[in-house]
């Protein structure tokens, strides 16, 4: 079940941070795996830096992965050279 709401946390995540980044082209495996990945990161950026512990599903762990998807997002702009806009 867990894996299960690391996908939903995943999917909504990455949604979220495509339409900030406004982009909103993406598609639903990039979402899923721009969440995904951006979760890992703004777990492990969150946990080292700031001291939070994300677990389990509710806002700081949402708004966690969005800004780590939109870092991934970024990323993945600056190495294929796509504009990146907010």
């Amino acid at each position: 079940m867990s894996i299960l709401i690391w996908l939903v946390l995943g999917l909504v995540a990455g949604w979220i941070a495509n339409m900030i980044m406004s982009d909103g082209r993406g598609g639903l495996i990039f979402d899923l795996l721009t969440g995904l990945v951006g979760a890992l990161v703004g777990g492990f950026l969150g946990s080292w830096l700031l001291g939070v512990d994300v677990t389990g599903f509710n806002l700081t762990s949402v708004l966690i992965a969005v800004v780590g998807s939109m870092i991934v997002i970024a990323l993945y702009r600056a190495i294929t050279r796509q504009s990146i806009r907010l």
